[in-house]
């Protein structure tokens, strides 16, 4: 298998967006690419957080935690959306990263901290699915997709680089 096949089958909705002309090449621009203000980062006082609330309900969720008048903000109005990212970009920027995430706990608003990588690895959801393991000091994402009956596990630590060249050449058969 080679990755550049598995990459070009992960952009199939993108094509079929673009075939409905719904997807163009200007970045920026599209649903899933940072147009839409209801899918995109914003900067907090202190990080970011990312919002994805593209279904109705969760679009409904966010526009009422924050307080904002859902009639005024209509979700597919697209020449609007410029507008409604500045007023979120300015709502967001206004309270730190943890205070958004206590603020939206519990709600269906799609919006989550961004999370550092070491913090990402600390993570409850993480910690509680055994998502990362520690292996010779080096935090590491578990092996996936884990199975019951035969669980992966890291056999041994992270090999320093070119540890393993003169392995690997002889492998393939170069001096």
């Amino acid at each position: 298998a080679a990755i550049v096949d598995g990459v070009g089958l992960q952009t199939t909705l993108f094509f079929g967006l673009k075939a409905m002309g719904l997807w163009n090449d200007a970045r920026a621009s599209n649903l899933l690419d940072g147009a839409a203000p209801f899918y995109r980062c914003y900067a907090c006082s202190d990080g970011f957080v990312a919002v994805g609330a593209i279904e109705p309900q969760f679009y409904a969720a966010l526009i009422a935690g924050l307080g904002l008048d859902a009639a005024a903000w209509p979700q597919w109005d697209m020449p609007v959306w410029p507008s409604q990212a500045e007023a979120l970009a300015k709502i967001f920027a206004a309270k730190t990263r943890a205070e958004w995430e206590t603020h939206f706990a519990g709600a269906d608003a799609c919006v989550a901290p961004v999370l550092t990588f070491d913090e990402a690895a600390a993570h409850p959801h993480a910690a509680a699915r055994r998502g990362y393991v520690e292996n010779a000091g080096v935090t590491q994402p578990a092996p996936a997709p884990r199975f019951s009956a035969t669980p992966g596990a890291v056999s041994r630590p992270p090999p320093a680089p070119g540890e393993h060249a003169d392995e690997i050449r002889r492998d393939w058969g170069i001096d």
